[in-house]
């Protein structure tokens, strides 16, 4: 669509112990889903901003930024 941006928001995906995954968007406090595949869980969390962005819109708020988001290990 022209005329039409985007904003591209860092999710973090992770491993579910009981199966499937749970991801998580850190620009949006209390954002997060799950879903059997990586491709579900990314769908929902999709959803899950849209839905977090028309909030905001109905309040009259702008969204926020993207957030850097950075993964590293811990060695114990």
């Amino acid at each position: 669509m022209p005329g039409v941006w985007s904003v591209v928001y860092p999710v973090i995906i992770e491993e579910d112990e009981r199966g499937g995954y749970v991801v998580v968007c850190p620009a949006f406090e209390g954002c997060y889903t799950q879903g059997d595949t990586v491709e579900e869980a990314l769908a929902n969390i999709r959803e899950a901003i849209e839905l977090c962005l028309e909030e905001l819109r109905a309040e009259g708020r702008e969204a926020p930024p993207p957030r850097r988001v950075l993964v590293g290990s811990v060695a114990v």
